[in-house]
């Protein structure tokens, strides 16, 4: 499970393939989903 972190991370959908950037991570326990599925952080 990716959990987001911190600002700046980017994360896609590998079944849509939105694009999400974040701006101020929160305190949130869980993790992005798009599609019904977690999204994939991106390297580099």
């Amino acid at each position: 499970m990716v959990r987001v972190k911190y600002a700046g991370e980017v994360y896609r959908c590998k079944e849509c393939g939105n694009i999400v950037e974040v701006r101020e991570p929160g305190s949130g326990y869980g993790e992005l989903e798009c599609c019904e599925t977690p999204m994939d952080l991106v390297e580099g």
